[in-house]
């Protein structure tokens, strides 16, 4: 039967209704290119830093600052794709330490063969990351523990971002000394800290970044202009670079030197990881991503070697990126592009002075102190590991060897409390091979 004047149908199973176009996409997609930009802001620093300290190894300046950007755009493209997770990659602050001024200058090796370590503990992460044992790491470390890390992470960016903005400088007396507050470098630190504060809190879309911005323009009111970066002077950079791709040797390399300097890196790499990414994926909310992430940070480390720098890390300032909302790795990958972006547009980028972005770091490790709720302090041999971790970790400035003193007390204080069987097996192992990494520190 036909019905002149039928109805327009209900949507049904096979029929749906025609959606509207979502705001609520568009705000996201919003919302990961503001965290990937704020995250490319509060890292880019590493490029001239990292370098820098690559020279000290015999690696040409310019060079290092191509090796640097590949390396960071390539992992955060692998994170991004792989693992799809906020993260952001790029050469770590302390490991890079270790590759120049423990393997070349300590231990003697050439930069070479010191790419050639990177390479064989990059493969040595990468094949614990293809394992369950890097899921058993981290279940393997006491809540209360992975805790402290993201508190003691937290006071190490508060550290960072202090001394970046020029409020705090290293001193022979009293070790940390505040600088003046008249000087205009620590006004605009201070105003921007305000600022950055004020709007997060107000909820304002951007904040982040609109806070980097505003704190730029102050900067330039009260004429904090950065320094000229060294090294981008005087040509491309690409025809150093070639003298540096895929140069790793293990020529001359004694087996003895090679196997300790391997241990030494790669025990740092995943555990140094593991704390970290845990941390900066609950504060995601994205846990479950926790092994893709792992293996994308992993493999990085590997590519690293070939491509000319120091190893890779999942780095702090991705925190910054991840309180801008970003929860995909949609975040990562728009850092990547930006660090592309920066080959060309480095006299730019460089016009952002450190303290438009040492706020930030600040900020975001004040966002990181609620975990120190989750720790308890009634049982000491629980709590006092805890506290050595949040204290160690800025104080020491490192984030590896914090975690190996807290470790390691946890284990000790457990034996000596008669409480052995509340430490899983495979924590005693792990603390051991801390203990095994300060003995060789020392010879």
């Amino acid at each position: 039967m036909v019905h002149r004047n039928n109805p327009i149908p209900s949507p049904t199973k096979d029929t749906p209704a025609p959606k509207p176009a979502s705001r609520s996409t568009a705000g996201v997609w919003r919302k990961e290119l503001l965290a990937g930009t704020v995250s490319f802001f509060a890292i880019v620093y590493i490029i001239i830093v990292n370098s820098s300290i690559l020279a000290d190894a015999g690696i040409p300046q310019k060079a290092g600052i191509v090796a640097t950007v590949l390396a960071s755009a390539v992992g955060c493209f692998l994170m991004g794709l792989w693992g799809k997770a906020p993260l952001i990659i790029a050469p770590g602050m302390g490991i890079n330490a270790m590759f120049t001024y423990t393997l070349v200058q300590g231990m003697g090796m050439t930069w070479q063969q010191a790419l050639a370590v990177v390479i064989l503990s990059g493969i040595c992460f990468f094949a614990v990351s293809l394992t369950s044992l890097i899921e058993k790491l981290r279940t393997a470390i006491p809540a209360s523990l992975q805790e402290a890390i993201s508190v003691g992470i937290g006071l190490l960016l508060v550290l960072i971002g202090l001394q970046k903005g020029g409020v705090i400088a290293s001193d022979g007396a009293s070790i940390i000394a505040v600088q003046s507050f008249a000087s205009p470098g620590v006004l605009v630190t201070l105003a921007t800290l305000a600022l950055t504060c004020i709007l997060y809190m107000r909820k304002v879309p951007g904040n982040l970044l609109l806070a980097i911005l505003g704190g730029t323009v102050l900067a330039y009111l009260f004429g904090v202009v950065p320094a000229k970066a060294t090294g981008l002077e005087g040509g491309s950079p690409w025809a150093a670079y070639g003298e540096v791709f895929g140069q790793f040797s293990f020529k001359g390399l004694p087996i003895t030197t090679l196997l300790v300097a391997v241990f030494s890196m790669t025990l740092v790499l995943v555990f140094e990881s593991v704390g970290l990414v845990n941390a900066q994926l609950k504060m995601s909310g994205k846990p479950e991503r926790f092994r893709r992430s792992m293996q994308a940070t992993s493999f990085t480390v590997l590519l690293s070697g070939l491509l000319g720098t120091s190893p890779t890390v999942s780095t702090v300032e991705a925190a910054a990126g991840i309180s801008a909302g970003g929860r995909t790795g949609l975040t990562s990958m728009v850092t990547g592009v930006l660090f592309l972006v920066s080959l060309v547009a480095m006299p730019v980028i460089t016009l952002v002075p450190d303290q438009a972005v040492a706020p930030i770091l600040i900020f975001i490790g004040g966002l990181m102190m609620p975990s120190i709720r989750h720790i308890s302090f009634d049982k000491l041999e629980e709590g006092l590991p805890a506290f050595f971790i949040i204290a160690f970790i800025p104080l020491m400035h490192s984030i590896v060897d914090g975690i190996a003193i807290g470790f390691i007390s946890y284990v000790l204080f457990h034996l000596a409390m008669g409480k052995r069987r509340d430490v899983k097996p495979l924590f005693y192992l792990i603390s051991l091979l801390f203990v095994a990494h300060f003995g060789l520190q020392a010879l």
